[in-house]
């Protein structure tokens, strides 16, 4: 294992010259030979420099998290706290957790059916082979990061996009998992621009991770639905928090504000849309409206950054947002916090209340720091309202009785419902994250996203020479089949008990008539 006082050879960048289509078939013929090796390795050795990585990523946290945040304009300790902490955590997790969610699983050999006498079973689980990555903006680090880790242990080569922005914080985490003990030739780093993405799947990747907004995800599913790859889709959200009459309003304006905050809004679990009973309406618009009265407060009094420039795609979602919220205004919706200046920009976070129904910003997938506030009538319409949103996120319940909420978050189609939180719960590694309807389909992280970086093979073992199913269908089969049957999953003893001597009788007569056939 290498040391960090020697750094290794830096990951393959594919940054050469001449035809783009050209380089991308060489380069995916490079990964495969690598890969075709790296499968072959113990599944405990492609583990053990886990440990390393761990230690070098802790060392070099702040540079992580400079590469990270300074792309988007964000302070170093946010990229901290929010990206390098977890994906340590995500190393952890994999250093104890991997070998034993990849060994091979042996079924019950004593519940196996009667009629798979003297047959065992194995399930391996083998890696796809080349995993293309197609990372976001919004989180370079975390998102992609524990993505390239799981392919990588599970067997895969891996070829990374990162989103705009992302190169620096991917290109410092493949040099640590160099320096780590990795072989470079398992990961190829692409360029940023959506050709390289492109290219890539023209070449045939065995399987796509791709984090990013639903349009873009509509595309690259067209793209892979020729050649039938398949893809894990983590897409954007306009996700909801819920509150119930007895919320605490304390806590929930302090997890609204962060939610806004957070990386200036550019976070797909961030909530978009409240659903507030009609009752503490007034109130919660008067708290949160409170807590932005000072520039640069929270609603506890203590400091959080303001961003004073924006980066490129954080001005572009203002941008999208703009219209929506003039849209949501010319319908009767009232602006809580921020403005829109006819001759200005856009002041940011924007809190709306009393929008309408059929207002577009209920239903938009924007990364941006806005809130709709919505009243409801009760649990019921809540639970129906975010429902019938065309995105399955997360969703965030507040409440004190923790049997509602736990029914309640039961009823919720999303993939991840929090209560009395919000994001912070989902960073955490044993956690499987995905979405539902246009939010995607399919996890990462977790048991769950480690399995889907591979696909399951069946190996069977037929012991002894009795293969019954080989032999031509006798008279006085059926009847044997029909007896089995009730025996095995007929209602009540007493069925099961005449099926058991109809079923002696019927294989009797069979063995009667099979000897008379032979003399």
């Amino acid at each position: 294992m290498m040391s960090d006082r020697q750094p290794g050879p830096i990951p393959v960048v594919f940054d050469g010259v001449g035809d783009l289509a050209t380089r991308m078939t060489d380069a995916m013929a490079a990964a495969r030979s690598a890969q075709a090796h790296w499968a072959c390795v113990p599944l405990a050795q492609r583990v053990g420099p886990l440990r390393e990585l761990r230690r070098l990523i802790a060392v070099n946290g702040a540079r992580l998290a400079e590469a990270s945040a300074s792309a988007r304009l964000r302070p170093r300790i946010e990229s901290l706290t929010s990206e390098v902490l977890p994906l340590l955590e995500a190393c952890r997790f994999l250093e104890r957790e991997a070998a034993g969610i990849l060994r091979p699983r042996r079924p019950n050999r004593w519940r196996r059916p009667l009629w798979l006498a003297g047959v065992s079973s194995e399930v391996h689980r083998e890696p796809f082979g080349v995993v293309l990555i197609i990372g976001p903006g919004n989180y370079p680090l975390l998102l992609p990061g524990v993505q390239l880790l799981q392919a990588l242990i599970a067997g895969n080569a891996v070829m990374l996009k990162p989103g705009t922005g992302g190169t620096a914080a991917s290109r410092v985490l493949c040099d640590l998992i160099v320096r780590a003990g990795l072989d470079p030739q398992l990961i190829t780093l692409l360029p940023e621009p959506p050709d390289a993405a492109r290219a890539a799947i023209a070449a045939r990747p065995d399987k796509v991770l791709f984090t990013g907004s639903t349009h873009t995800g509509e595309l690259i599913l067209a793209q892979l639905a020729p050649h039938l790859i398949p893809a894990t889709m983590e897409l954007g959200g306009c996700d909801a928090a819920i509150l119930r009459a007895d919320a605490d309003l304390d806590l929930v304006v302090k997890a609204l504000v962060f939610g806004l905050r957070l990386n200036d809004g550019a976070t797909c679990m961030s909530p978009k849309r409240v659903f507030v009973p009609q009752a503490i309406a007034a109130e919660l618009e008067a708290r949160l409206k409170q807590a932005f009265d000072s520039p640069g407060t929270r609603a506890d009094g203590t400091r959080f950054f303001v961003p004073r420039h924006r980066s490129p795609a954080a001005s572009s979602a203002i941008r999208k947002l703009r219209p929506l919220v003039e849209d949501a205004l010319a319908r009767g919706a009232r602006l809580i916090v921020g403005a829109i200046p006819a001759n200005g920009p856009t002041i940011t976070p924007l809190v709306l209340a009393g929008l309408s129904p059929d207002a577009g910003l209920l239903s938009a997938d924007i990364f941006a720091p806005v809130l709709a506030l919505v009243s409801v009538a009760d649990d019921e319409e809540a639970l129906r309202r975010t429902n019938d949103c065309p995105f399955g996120l997360t969703v965030s319940l507040f409440t004190r009785d923790e049997r509602v909420a736990r029914s309640l978050a039961l009823r919720l189609n999303a993939g991840v419902v929090t209560i009395n939180d919000l994001i912070i719960p989902t960073a955490d590694a044993r956690l499987p994250f995905g979405g539902r309807k246009r939010s995607g389909f399919g996890v990462t992280r977790g048991a769950e996203g480690l399995l889907e970086l591979t696909t399951p093979k069946v190996i069977t073992f037929s012991r002894g020479g009795f293969r019954p199913a080989f032999d031509a269908p006798q008279p006085g089969d059926a009847e044997i089949a029909q007896a089995y049957l009730q025996l095995r999953h007929g209602r009540g003893w007493k069925v099961r008990w005449t099926s058991l001597i109809s079923l002696v009788r019927s294989i009797s007569r069979r063995g009667k008539t099979s000897r008379k056939t032979k003399t």
